[in-house]
């Protein structure tokens, strides 16, 4: 397999779209887009890193198809819960953010006590 065709299935596996991936990521789908159909040789160190943390993929496997694709098995749930609240966030002002942020550090005091 090639980096492209490892890419592709990482990304399956995580149930993402090309978008979705570019913009957790922060590039556009037009470089998802060139590593799946294998027209970038090799991509930025950047740009595999950053692929290789969101998908959580262990990025030897991903450059030279060495190892294992999972970094780990399944994600852990709080990681799932803090990427639902990091996409519902960014849907707010920053007023609203510095509210919810000032609530999370009320209630870990709280807890704390």
């Amino acid at each position: 397999m090639s980096i492209g065709q490892r890419l592709r299935t990482a990304r399956k596996a995580r149930e993402m779209s090309q978008d979705m991936l570019a913009e957790k990521i922060g590039a556009s789908r037009g470089v998802i887009t060139n590593i799946e159909h294998d027209k970038i040789d090799r991509p930025q160190p950047m740009v595999v890193n950053a692929i290789c943390n969101v998908l959580a993929i262990d990025k030897d496997w991903l450059l030279n198809g060495t190892g294992a694709m999972d970094l780990r098995s399944e994600p852990p749930r709080s990681q799932k819960v803090l990427a639902e609240i990091y996409e519902q966030v960014q849907l707010l002002s920053e007023e609203e953010q510095l509210f919810i942020l000032d609530l999370i550090h009320s209630y870990t005091k709280h807890i704390k006590n």
